[in-house]
């Protein structure tokens, strides 16, 4: 009769962790960590959308995607998640000409900005995803492959009920770090004083990833002002930045 109770009991422990994991999968899979926003949608901005998305873009597909063979060299590789209107992103390309830089974003009017700066800018070294980023890592980002995380100003979702949705917090920190290459770094920034909390919390806490500074780090001076950054400061908002580093 032990015997039985104590199979019972394992039995019990499994199906409870297996109801984590899945749930775990559940939590990535099917709450989003974005909200399309309804931008205005300038004249300039479609037609740069409509005409070079399928030559500077790259679709979205169930298949891991071959860095080499996209960019047509082996230099590093920076992946950028939610650029916004991409005007960061095309300085940050443009001043590094041997690292390839992934964008991923699914706002319109940003990725028609970016990718009309990639055209005036010759940008060589500049991609674009539209699509949740959450499904690219998961299906299109091999391990061990990418070199840095940019995660400039994300959603901070700032009611309880939301916070759900924050990308930065595990287990999405957790699917992240396992893409970076060891000693490859997430450099996440936010003007949302409750949010730099809570992720620099969650980072600590994710195994892969170490932190690079005490706390939060000092501004990075090859990291250009944003727009977002500049209504954060317009609102006398404190800058917090902080870099992990893969272990």
């Amino acid at each position: 009769m032990k015997n039985i109770g104590n199979k019972i009991e394992n039995n019990q422990k499994d199906n409870i962790e297996k109801k984590s994991l899945l749930d775990e999968e559940s939590f990535k899979r099917t709450i989003k960590t974005f909200a399309i926003r309804c931008g205005h949608f300038t004249s300039s901005e479609k037609k740069d959308y409509e005409e070079l998305l399928p030559i500077y873009g790259i679709q979205y597909q169930n298949e891991l995607l071959d860095f080499e063979k996209t960019f047509g060299n082996k230099n590093p590789v920076v992946i950028e998640i939610g650029f916004g209107m991409g005007k960061a992103t095309a300085i940050i390309a443009e001043n590094n000409p041997n690292i390839n830089y992934l964008g991923i974003e699914v706002h319109k009017p940003g990725i028609g900005k970016l990718l009309g700066e990639i055209k005036n800018r010759s940008l060589k070294n500049l991609r674009i995803i539209e699509k949740d980023a959450i499904e690219v890592l998961e299906n299109m980002i091999l391990e061990q492959s990418v070199d840095a995380f940019h995660i400039f100003f994300p959603d901070p979702w700032q009611k309880k009920r939301h916070q759900k949705r924050r990308l930065i917090q595990r287990p999405r920190t957790d699917l992240i770090s396992s893409k970076l290459k060891k000693g490859g770094y997430l450099y996440f920034v936010t003007d949302w004083l409750p949010y730099a909390v809570f992720g620099l919390e969650q980072l600590e806490n994710t195994p892969l990833l170490k932190n690079m500074y005490d706390g939060y780090c000092p501004h990075q001076d090859w990291r250009p002002e944003t727009r977002f950054e500049q209504k954060g400061l317009d609102a006398n908002r404190v800058i917090n930045e902080m870099m992990f580093q893969r272990i």
